[in-house]
């Protein structure tokens, strides 16, 4: 009999916000999974953080706190990469607060609870870029970091909403996508690219009144940052709007079987600007798995706790993908089937 291998995807867990209001975002899915289906490993594309500032240790406790939830996984079984929320300040270490609540490596063992020895699958490369492997499956996990030719940034102004990559990250990412050409290629990043996914183009995470003015939508209006790519990977390497990996991608179609990102907390039916949370773009399935939070969104656009189950079975080359929605405030609590879809890889799965 055939195996599968089952990959939880969650994002967008903003605990800090949700527990104001009494809900454990991250605990409650943790419980949902861990009871009510099975899952090897997990991908967390980011945005454990709620916060509009600078994200606090108190907050980082408790992210800590929920993952402490686990019972049936080690904490090891979850990959994680930054989101823009658990960005540091902009003359911090990059990402220390991520870097010490998180903390893919276990660099920060007291702290986090991290211990890398108990990973599943070993960890190479470094906290903003790293990759891990299982059969055929090649995971490349890219966080999200502040830009750095810019002078404001999260604190001083909540949190420039585009996403970035330096452009050593886009190099890596380049080199390993060419060196694995047999390969099925996962890429991680906290960010959807440009025109892909929901809400994912120009100007797509804000909204325009009736007199022409701009305001917040999907994410802040932040005026001094750059709001009309605030709903995409817009930076690499301090290039506005690069498109690097979109024209990558253009240009080697099928060289990168998936993109896995959140960031835009989406309704499961939401089509704004043609396109949903799961479209196939240049030979790649891009697939919005956001969001966990019930309360980090604008009110105009509402958000069901929500994750997604990949399951990859050997021997074949047939991915299918379940939403499960974690509240029953929009959709009934558990699978919503109308989002299920079944994708073709570029190889067949192999353990």
């Amino acid at each position: 009999m055939n195996k599968d291998f089952q990959l939880w995807c969650f994002g967008d867990a903003h605990v800090g916000t949700d527990l104001k209001r009494g809900r454990e975002s991250l605990a409650d899915a943790i419980r949902d999974s861990e009871e009510l289906f099975e899952w090897d490993i997990a991908i967390d594309v980011g945005d454990m953080s709620g916060s509009q500032g600078l994200p606090d240790d108190d907050e980082g406790r408790e992210v800590v706190r929920q993952f402490g939830t686990l019972k049936k996984h080690e904490r090891e079984r979850i990959y994680s990469v930054c989101g823009n929320h658990d960005r540091g300040g902009i003359h911090d270490i990059p990402a220390v607060w991520w870097q010490k609540w998180i903390d893919p490596f276990g660099e920060y063992i007291k702290s986090s609870g991290v211990d890398p020895t108990k990973r599943s699958f070993s960890v190479e490369g470094s906290w903003d870029r790293y990759s891990f492997r299982t059969g055929n499956l090649l995971f490349l996990m890219m966080s999200d970091i502040n830009e750095p030719s810019q002078k404001i940034g999260r604190g001083d102004l909540g949190g420039n909403p585009s996403g970035v990559v330096s452009g050593e990250t886009f190099q890596w990412w380049k080199r390993m996508v060419e060196s694995n050409p047999d390969s099925i290629i996962v890429s991680a990043h906290h960010y959807m690219l440009k025109d892909t996914t929901v809400a994912s183009g120009e100007w797509e995470g804000v909204v325009k009144d009736d007199n022409g003015n701009w305001h917040s939508g999907y994410h802040g209006y932040k005026e001094r940052g750059t709001p009309q790519g605030s709903s995409y990977l817009y930076f690499v390497d301090s290039t506005p709007d690069a498109q690097a990996f979109e024209q990558y991608l253009a240009d080697h179609p099928g060289a990168v079987d998936i993109w896995l990102g959140g960031h835009t907390h989406a309704h499961p039916d939401a089509l704004n600007g043609n396109k949903s949370h799961i479209e196939t773009k240049w030979g790649t399935h891009f697939i919005n798995v956001a969001a966990l939070t019930r309360y980090h969104s604008n009110s105009a656009f509402p958000n069901p706790p929500k994750s997604r189950l990949l399951t990859f079975t050997e021997g074949s080359n047939q991915l299918k993908i379940q939403c499960y929605m974690h509240t029953d405030e929009f959709k009934a609590k558990g699978w919503y089937d109308t989002a299920e879809r079944i994708l073709t890889l570029s190889h067949s799965f192999r353990i």
